[in-house]
């Protein structure tokens, strides 16, 4: 079956983490679009890799609370190392390759694995602030 070349954007969701090479959103459908599945999340000396976890939690957070969501334009990687634990499929017959997959917060288990991405937001560059002084204690 052909996939549908439109896809939902979430306007005003944050790009990705700001100071790093991590997104949270891409521009545009891709031809091969990336399957959401769960991929592992293994220890890496790369600290920025949690805090983009952490940041796009918290921006799932923020923007959709406990409110089903389409994949839409969310970055299939950081789909993937959410999925499975903190972000869950919304609905049966999910489509893992559809841009219009409906996707939950598994709010009891994010609010566990990432307790600081539940905390009071006032802006993206707060988010990214707040991540950055974790790292330097």
């Amino acid at each position: 079956m052909a996939k549908d070349p439109l896809m939902p954007k979430h306007q005003g969701f944050p790009l990705g983490l700001p100071g790093t090479q991590w997104q949270y959103t891409i521009r545009r459908p891709n031809p091969k679009v990336t399957p959401v599945t769960n991929w592992p999340r293994h220890r890496t000396m790369d600290q920025t890799v949690a805090l983009a976890d952490l940041g796009f939690m918290q921006a799932l957070w923020q923007y959709f609370g406990t409110e089903p969501f389409e994949r839409g334009n969310l970055d299939g990687e950081r789909l993937c190392r959410l999925f499975g634990r903190e972000v869950i499929a919304a609905e049966r017959g999910f489509d893992p390759q559809s841009y219009f997959a409906k996707l939950k917060i598994n709010e009891q288990l994010a609010r566990k694995n990432f307790p600081e991405a539940f905390g009071e937001v006032k802006d993206e560059k707060s988010v990214a602030k707040g991540l950055k002084k974790k790292v330097r204690e």
